[in-house]
C-alpha cells in the first residue's frame, strides 16, 4: 500500500461532500440565488454531530445501526475505486462484485432502519427505494461486465485505468451507451431530478428523504456523509473511463478527475435546474431503459 493511494483515499473522504456544494450553487445560479455556501455539508454534518440523536420507543437496535453500517458500506466500497492514475486502496479481480453489493448493503441498512421505525410514510419510501435498485442494479452490473470485456481485466482499478487506452472508433458507441446507462444509474441512486427531489418535503412524493424522517444527530449526520461518498462513488465511475490514459503524470490525471467530478456536479445541477422529477410511473421506463443501454452495449462489445 503506497503513500499516494492513502493519499487520494483521504482526498476523496474530503472532497466528497463539496459535490452536493457544486450541485447546489449550480441550482441556485439558474433560480437567480445566491444560494447556500459551498462547504454548506460540511456545517451540516458538524452541527448534526454536535447534537444528540433522539429514538422512537418503537425502534430497535436495527434502526440505530442502519446509520453506521451503511456509512461503514460506503467507506469501504471507496477503497476499490481509483482516483485517475492513482490505485484504490484495495484490489483483486472480481471486486467489481462486491463494490456493486456494498452499494447494495447500504441501501439494505437505510431500509431496514425505515422499516423498523414502523411508520407508514417510510415504508412507503423504503417499498418505492427497492422497487427502482432492482430495476437500475442490473445497468450497473452489466456496465461493469461490459467494462470488464472490453479490457480484459477482472479488478475494477484495472478495467477503468485501461478501458480509455482500448477506445476505437468502433468501441465509441458502446462506450456512449455505457455513459448514458451509468448517468441514468447516477441519478436514480442518489435520489436526484427526475427520479426523486432531494429538496422536497411532500411525504407522498419523497424516496430517499421519507427513509430517513426519524434520524437525527450523529445518525443523520452518518446519512448525510454516505450519501455524499456514494455520490462520489458512482461519478468516479463514469469520470474515470476517460481520464486514465492521457497523460503518464499522476497529479495531472488526479486533477482531471477531480475536474471531471466537479463537472459532473454542476450537469446534475443544470438539469435539476431545467426539469422537474418524473411521476412515479414513468421512473421504472426511464430505468429500464437504462437496462437497455447497457444491454446494447455489452451486445456491441461480444460480437
Amino acid at each position: 500500500m503506497k503513500l499516494e493511494n492513502i493519499c487520494a483515499y483521504i482526498l476523496a473522504l474530503i472532497t466528497a461532500p463539496l459535490l452536493l456544494g457544486a450541485i447546489n450553487r449550480t441550482k441556485a445560479f439558474f433560480a437567480g440565488r445566491r444560494g447556500p455556501p459551498v462547504f454548506q455539508a460540511y456545517r451540516d454534518i458538524a452541527k448534526l454531530m454536535r447534537k444528540s440523536a433522539v429514538y422512537s420507543g418503537t425502534t430497535t437496535w436495527v434502526f440505530k445501526a442502519g446509520p453506521v453500517a451503511g456509512l461503514a458500506a460506503a467507506l469501504l466500497a471507496l477503497m476499490f475505486m481509483p482516483l485517475g492514475g492513482v490505485h484504490s486502496l484495495l484490489s483483486f479481480n472480481g471486486d467489481f462484485l462486491l463494490v456493486a453489493y456494498l452499494l447494495g448493503v447500504m441501501r439494505f441498512c437505510t431500509v431496514t432502519a425505515a422499516l423498523d421505525t414502523g411508520s407508514s410514510f417510510e415504508g412507503m419510501g423504503a417499498s418505492r427505494e427497492v422497487q427502482f435498485a432492482a430495476i437500475a442494479e442490473p445497468a450497473l452490473l452489466l456496465g461493469m461486465i461490459v467494462v470488464i470485456r472490453m479490457t480484459g481485466q477482472m479488478s475494477l482499478t484495472a478495467g477503468l485505468n485501461a478501458f480509455s487506452s482500448c477506445l476505437t472508433a468502433e468501441s465509441g458507441p458502446t462506450a456512449i451507451l455505457l455513459l448514458m446507462a451509468w448517468f441514468l444509474v447516477f441519478l436514480v441512486e442518489n435520489a436526484r431530478i427526475p427520479f426523486d427531489d432531494p429538496n422536497t418535503h411532500l411525504e407522498l412524493t419523497m424516496i430517499h428523504e421519507v427513509m430517513v424522517l426519524d434520524h437525527g444527530g450523529p445518525d443523520f449526520a452518518f446519512i448525510l456523509y454516505g450519501a455524499a461518498i456514494k455520490l462520489w462513488i458512482l461519478g468516479a465511475l463514469m469520470v474515470n473511463l476517460f481520464v486514465p490514459a492521457m497523460t503518464a503524470n499522476p497529479l495531472v490525471e488526479t486533477a482531471a478527475v477531480l475536474a471531471g467530478m466537479f463537472l459532473l456536479a454542476i450537469v446534475v445541477g443544470i438539469i435539476e435546474s431545467s426539469m422537474a422529477r418524473l411521476r412515479l410511473l414513468r421512473v421504472p421506463q426511464l430505468l429500464i431503459a437504462a437496462c437497455a443501454f447497457s444491454i446494447l452495449a455489452l451486445i456491441l462489445v461480444l460480437r
